[in-house]
């Protein structure tokens, strides 16, 4: 790989050459100190990728976006919070199409495309977002204003950037804004993201590399194991900085998404801790893939990691009910590198206990499975469930 350079900036979207983003709030959001209706704008126009949902149940905005052709490119993101515009039909994508109408007589827009979130089944409040449109100042840098207002049960708003400098002197930009707290499941895991980039990236790169970075990233974590029904990461490009490198570029958008992802875990509805679910020996990557991604949503493993509780049987258990070709002789269960479960040390002497607990306390650690059956691995990436957890979600609506 070539050798290049990476620098964190502040300022989120706003770093990206000809790049603009703003929010205001129209009540639907009750504080009128954060926005409720946000957007993304390009001068000139982007090529754009996107990532959805796996859940058959796609909200309006993913089904307007899917009818424009392929290779189709765009200027304007529209987005919105406190609505998801989903199990909203044919009405749903109609009020897409009339705010859209509207959008156009105050700006240029290019095939626009929206994004919602929020609570499913009730359709837009078409005259609010409208009302945005005086409000909105289409050529603003206000990154802050845009990750803020895309938040919903969020604790902290999260943007990144960088500035990347290549081996010949040339460099781009690339940032980033989303949001994800809850409904988190590693199926396209359930947020929104949204990725601008000054890079010169053809076409032809830009879904083969978003949906490996997705596969890295967002699809590795969950909070609950819920999928929702508006999941979207998008990735745009101007084009602006005419440099470009794909194995650069590639790796700087995994370390993006990466970090991104890790900021969404953090952020899991009261959750307190962030755990590498490693799955290792197994028959094969997919096999390790199943048993980790079970570990990561397994409410059992969960509470126990909530409550600090060095109970490997729930990891055992929970490996054995994943379907995987596994032996209880063979396994081997590491908290960091802590040894908590093999053949021979089947039950945890009291020194073991006690240094199984400190780990626990951690914020951070892994827990490392080892099948013992091949050379297939896999990482998946889970939290805690709290108390908190619940209250949040038993009040959603409210």
């Amino acid at each position: 790989m070539s050798n290049y350079t990476i620098t964190s900036l502040n300022g989120g979207l706003a770093n990206v050459k000809g790049f603009f983003c703003d929010a205001v709030n129209v009540g639907m959001r009750p504080d009128a100190d954060q926005g409720d209706v946000a957007f993304i704008r390009s001068e000139p126009p982007c090529d754009i990728s996107a990532v959805f949902t796996s859940n058959r149940f796609q909200a309006a905005p993913i089904k307007h976006y899917q009818r424009y052709p392929k290779d189709f490119q765009t200027n304007f993101v529209l987005i919105n919070a406190k609505n998801a515009n989903a199990m909203t039909g044919q009405k749903g994508i109609d009020d897409i199409d009339t705010i859209m109408s509207t959008l156009s007589q105050k700006i240029e827009v290019l095939n626009p495309v929206m994004s919602s979130t929020g609570v499913i089944g009730y359709r837009l409040p078409i005259d609010k977002i409208i009302s945005a449109f005086d409000k909105l100042d289409f050529h603003a840098k206000h990154s802050d204003k845009a990750a803020r207002a895309i938040m919903t049960t969020d604790s902290f708003k999260k943007e990144l950037a960088y500035r990347v400098e290549l081996e010949d002197g040339s460099h781009f930009n690339i940032a980033a804004i989303c949001k994800g707290a809850g409904m988190i499941n590693p199926a396209m895991a359930t947020m929104l993201c949204f990725i601008a980039t000054d890079a010169d990236i053809p076409k032809t790169d830009m879904e083969h590399l978003l949906h490996k970075s997705t596969e890295y990233s967002f699809n590795r974590i969950s909070v609950d194991g819920d999928t929702s029904t508006n999941d979207t990461v998008m990735l745009l490009t101007n084009k602006l900085s005419t440099a470009y490198d794909k194995a650069v570029f590639s790796e700087v958008l995994n370390k993006l998404m990466f970090e991104l992802a890790m900021m969404i875990l953090k952020d899991g509805e009261g959750a307190n801790k962030v755990v590498a679910f490693e799955v290792k020996g197994a028959k094969s990557d997919e096999e390790a893939k199943k048993a980790s991604t079970a570990l990561s949503n397994s409410l059992l493993v969960k509470t126990a990691l909530f409550g600090e509780d060095p109970n490997w049987g729930r990891i055992a258990s929970t490996i054995g009910a994943s379907g995987v070709e596994c032996d209880e002789t063979k396994l081997t269960i590491h908290y960091d590198e802590l040894l908590i479960y093999s053949d021979t040390f089947r039950e945890l002497d009291k020194e073991r206990e006690e240094s199984a607990y400190k780990i626990m306390k951690q914020d951070q650690f892994t827990v490392t499975c080892d099948l013992g059956m091949g050379d297939g691995a896999y990482t998946s990436y889970g939290c805690d469930l709290s108390y908190e957890y619940v209250k949040i979600n038993a009040e959603y609506r409210t």
